[in-house]
């Protein structure tokens, strides 16, 4: 059986569809309260949803017999038995890479965006795009064998990396990949793959999956922030994924965060860069210490007491601390979640970083709720799959602008 497209669907029916892959099952009254709809107007819409298979009935709830009145804050009556309306998830499948400098990471998702396979695969010397994608190719091979001999009808995939992305499917920029022309990876990997293919930055593809499927669900205002080889950042606001042509460009890497630190490869002194990349903290740490230091093992002197490490790294600490409080009080935002291959820094610098965090928070201002969360690439390579979700569910893959919840029809 072929899976119920969502294209053409647009309008109020589209806004059904969408609230329940988000947040169903639900009940109909719910969905209609939701979406400011009529019970008339929300069984109309349902209809031809359910009838092509894009919606479906499970489990059972209680449907209150008088709709309006629960929606103007009274109790529901009990009426009769109803099933709650839901998307048939595993009806459709979606590939989601992450592409590092060194290799790839792939999932293989369902349309709410669920991990059921993953996969790894090194990228070659040569990082050339014709290589790459011979890379994802095998690895997207890979992945679906795994699920064999029930091989799942694969939807769309999504390709996240680090620079700077056009029109869900033109890297402008790579320079972990050190692509400086513009590359038409989303047809290349749509022909090499045989699916849609759109294309990401990378942190916009996490920052999609958490207002989707995760942190930020339901949240008017969150941040992602990341430290590691770079500082990345990641906004929703009013329920959208801020996104512009600069998203890839890195700018609050250049946010000043001590004016007595160390200077960044474009001479700015005490930013974002020269305070928080692990680069910066291994070649000050290297410097002290008059001999060639890792991140990892910078960390690790810094947590035993060494002298030249542990001022280093504390030093580092409030640096965050300080970067995540200028993210609250520019956005208003209270819910920002930290990772990147540098976050183990918030937990060696835990007391530096919030010392730095109060140090420019207003003390009546509301606590920011801090979820630091280690790295996982698949969690990413889920990012770049929610936008190939997006693309597909919202209908259009001609631009970025336009992989954003839409704002709910109303009806009567």
């Amino acid at each position: 059986m072929t899976p119920a497209p969502w294209t053409p669907l647009s309008g109020a029916g589209h806004a059904v569809a969408l609230e329940v892959l988000l947040h169903g099952p639900l009940s109909r009254s719910e969905l209609a309260r939701r979406l400011d709809l009529s019970a008339g107007s929300l069984t109309r819409l349902a209809k031809p949803l359910l009838d092509s298979g894009l919606l479906v009935e499970s489990g059972t709830g209680q449907e209150p017999r008088a709709g309006r009145a629960s929606r103007a804050g009274h109790e529901p009556r009990a009426g009769r038995p109803t099933r709650p309306l839901d998307v048939v998830a595993d009806a459709h499948h979606f590939i989601g890479v992450k592409i590092t400098h060194e290799d790839a990471h792939a999932v293989l998702t369902t349309l709410r965006a669920e991990v059921v396979a993953s996969a790894r695969a090194e990228l070659p010397g040569r990082r050339d795009p014709a290589s790459v994608v011979t890379v994802l190719r095998s690895l997207v091979t890979a992945l679906v064998a795994q699920l064999a001999p029930k091989a799942p009808h694969i939807t769309a995939a999504g390709v996240s990396l680090g620079g700077r992305v056009a029109d869900v499917a033109t890297v402008v920029e790579a320079p972990f990949l050190e692509w400086d022309d513009a590359v038409p990876l989303g047809a290349v990997l749509s022909d090499a793959l045989g699916i849609p293919t759109a294309v990401d930055n990378d942190l916009l593809a996490l920052t999609r999956a958490e207002h989707w499927f995760g942190a930020a669900r339901g949240r008017d205002r969150f941040a992602v922030l990341t430290v590691g080889a770079g500082i990345g950042y990641g906004l929703v606001v009013h329920d959208r994924v801020v996104d512009s042509p600069d998203a890839g460009v890195g700018l609050l890497g250049h946010f000043p965060l001590d004016p007595l630190g160390p200077l960044c490869p474009r001479g700015h002194r005490g930013c974002a860069t020269a305070m928080l990349s692990i680069a910066s903290v291994s070649a000050a740490a290297s410097v002290g210490l008059r001999r060639e230091v890792g991140y990892d093992e910078c960390l690790d002197l810094a947590a035993a007491g060494d002298p030249v490490a542990r001022p280093l790294v504390m030093a580092s600490g409030r640096a965050l601390g300080r970067l995540i409080a200028a993210v609250a009080n520019l956005t208003l935002t209270t819910q920002i979640v930290l990772t990147g291959e540098g976050v183990r820094l918030a937990e060696v610098a835990h007391e530096a970083l919030r010392d730095g965090l109060a140090y420019d928070r207003d003390p009546r201002a509301a606590a920011v709720s801090l979820d630091v969360r280690p790295v996982d690439f698949a969690r990413w390579a889920r990012g770049a799959a929610v936008t190939a979700i997006q693309a597909y569910v919202l209908g259009s893959w001609a631009s970025r602008s336009d992989l954003s919840l839409p704002q709910g029809e109303t009806g009567g």
